[in-house]
């Protein structure tokens, strides 16, 4: 095998491995989602959202329906408002569903868990999630049983 020959192959080891690295770097970072396909926006309040963030799964029976795409405050009530993006297929949820805010396992990352309702309307485009369930804030919990068993001593 010539230099030049080992050079070359040397060049595409390097090549594939670098798109091995940007594939990577796309998949773990759900950057194929920010490009993903049609779907609707419907928005829900909580009181407390934890540690959830933007590009959050949006979970149905434990599939993935959608992502959260903003995460804003409302300036009268002081609570957040969670802006959904599911996807299109998935335009069959009742209009009475339920959103709360869950954890993959004990120290996890949050996300948002739907349960669909009863109703026969189905969500649309704008529409809003009423029946929300906030974050369990760990340390809110760890709190307050300290300072339960604390009075009663």
């Amino acid at each position: 095998m010539t230099l030049q020959a080992k050079e070359t192959l040397v060049g595409v080891f390097i090549l594939a491995g670098l798109a091995a690295l940007v594939w990577l770097t796309l998949f773990v970072g759900n950057w194929a989602a920010l490009t993903g396909g049609a779907g609707y926006r419907v928005t829900a309040k909580f009181e407390n959202i934890g540690g959830l963030t933007v590009k959050s799964p949006v979970t149905l029976a434990g599939v993935t329906i959608g992502r959260v795409s903003s995460i804003s405050s409302d300036r009268e009530d002081y609570s957040a408002i969670v802006t959904l993006s599911i996807d299109q297929n998935y335009n069959n949820l009742p209009a009475d569903s339920t959103a709360a805010i869950l954890t993959a396992g004990l120290l996890g990352a949050q996300y948002i868990g739907v349960v669909p309702g009863a109703e026969v309307d189905y969500l649309k485009e704008g529409d809003s999630i009423y029946i929300t369930q906030s974050a369990l804030v760990l340390e809110q919990l760890i709190g307050e049983l300290l300072f339960s068993r604390a009075g009663a001593q």
